[in-house]
């Protein structure tokens, strides 16, 4: 046995991504990712499955918080280890975990307040997985690196980051282990990106991989055209003005956020939909774009030309950057129709279930989904047509318009996963950070398309690469 990799999340689920890398004496993890599914909470709240000291280095994909969100709390039991990234990663990722140390301090005194006035105690203790000063804890460990640019771990490991099309700064990243006369390449997907979306550059394709871990969020789908997102976007937004509605947009703080804006922009500009007011109402989100500002050089060519002609979506006129909360609170009195984008992109906590709760009762607004929902959150609920829902401890019949456009996923559906592992042929494929059903189909698929050795690995299972 050459190596050994451990499947010790997103294992036929999608969220808490953290696969364990042991060769050669060296143990590398590879993401350590917040559970986001509802059934699946507690396992964030469990010891984790190996001795946080005993991991040598982390090798971070991109920043989202299924892939990051742990990383105070391996910090705080014992990791003392580099955790390797891009450079604009390594940016976005300290906004992200200060973000959610502190909607984990403020969500543990909310329910301490409410189980004591309601005389019940939740599923969860009532503290903060980690606090600020944990996530703070973890910045100094760090490293940026470029991609394309080895990182010697040691002992014959090398890794090397590539551009995965996803998010700004994120990575797919391939581990070389050598050991005697062999050597073999492993393939960590993160979450890969597609062709031609806006702002990023197209996903770099590896050739000759001899084993490959890859994202089956889309696994069983196939998106709509990303062209029609401009067409779709601007529907809705001309029919929702003219009911006299709000379109509230739950979004994840990175990429999402931004491509709003930029589909948002392109459409004044084209004067395709009214001069509406555009108000980003997410202090993270608004951090993360001034990110994007300064990593220019991962822009595609379209973005490019359009920052070097002053038509930058991140800086129009219709704009509007909401950071405190009382200015948050002051969008309940808008008289006429806006968009408000805020977080979290599955309305798993922040300031999205206030608009919610302000908008989901009435039929002239329009809740729009730009984004993935994970089974048990209560963003996917929503999609799914349910009639009332509980948002901050109240039930709310839901009478507001729900609309979903799928164009706009920074994840490669079925068929552009195909297309991006065309060039590999590798020995064995692990099919992970999908839905069961989503990852046992696409790992079908990949046999009866390419003949592949394909598995779907369980949730702490190891498997040894030859």
């Amino acid at each position: 046995m050459l190596a050994k990799i451990s499947f010790l999340g997103a294992a036929q689920n999608v969220t808490g991504s953290r696969f364990l890398l042991e060769a050669n004496g060296k143990r590398i993890l590879i993401d350590c990712g917040l559970y986001q599914e509802r059934k699946l909470k507690n396992r964030n709240w469990e010891p984790f499955p190996f001795d946080p000291a005993t991991i040598d280095a982390m090798l971070l994909t991109h920043a989202h918080v299924d892939h990051s969100g742990l990383i105070p709390k391996l910090v705080k039991d014992g990791f003392r280890g580099t955790i390797y990234s891009t450079h604009a990663t390594a940016d976005i990722v300290k906004i992200i975990l200060l973000d959610a140390a502190h909607l984990q301090e403020e969500d543990a005194a909310f329910k301490k307040k409410r189980h004591e006035k309601e005389k019940r105690k939740g599923p969860y203790p009532e503290m903060p997985l980690y606090t600020t000063e944990d996530a703070e804890a973890s910045f100094s460990l760090f490293t940026g690196v470029n991609y394309r640019e080895e990182v010697n771990l040691g002992d014959g490991i090398i890794a090397t980051l590539h551009d995965a099309g996803h998010v700004l700064g994120s990575s797919t990243i391939k581990v070389t282990v050598s050991q005697s006369n062999e050597t073999r390449s492993i393939l960590f997907s993160g979450d890969v990106g597609r062709d031609d979306t806006p702002i990023l550059k197209d996903p770099y394709e590896y050739k000759e991989i001899d084993y490959a871990v890859v994202e089956s969020t889309y696994g069983n789908r196939v998106h709509e055209e990303p062209k029609d997102i401009g067409y779709r976007l601007a529907a809705l937004v001309n029919s929702t003005v003219k009911a006299g509605g709000n379109i509230i947009v739950p979004s994840f703080a990175l990429q999402r956020a931004q491509e709003v804006l930029y589909y948002m922009n392109l459409l004044l500009l084209e004067d395709k939909i009214p001069d509406i007011s555009v108000y980003l109402d997410s202090p993270m989100a608004i951090k993360i774009t001034e990110v994007f500002k300064r990593y220019r050089e991962l822009y595609d060519m379209e973005m490019t030309q359009m920052v070097n002609q002053d038509k930058s979506p991140f800086d129009f006129p219709m704009l509007k950057m909401v950071q405190t909360t009382e200015e948050s609170k002051a969008l309940n009195f808008l008289k006429t129709p806006a968009m408000i984008i805020a977080g979290s992109g599955m309305c798993t906590g922040g300031r999205i279930k206030h608009h919610l709760v302000n908008n989901i009762t009435k039929p002239e607004s329009t809740i729009l989904f730009v984004g993935y929902q994970a089974v048990g959150t209560l963003g996917r609920s929503i999609v799914d047509g349910i009639k009332k829902v509980r948002i901050l401890g109240q039930r709310y019949p839901v009478r507001a318009g729900v609309a979903e456009i799928t164009g706009f996923s920074a994840h490669a559906d079925r068929n552009e996963l195909l297309q991006w592992m065309s060039g590999i042929n590798p020995r064995r494929v692990f099919i992970v950070h999908g839905e069961a059903k989503s990852a046992k189909e696409f790992g079908k698929f990949l046999r009866q398309e390419r003949g592949w050795k394909v598995s779907v690995p369980m949730y702490r299972e190891s498997v040894a690469i030859e």
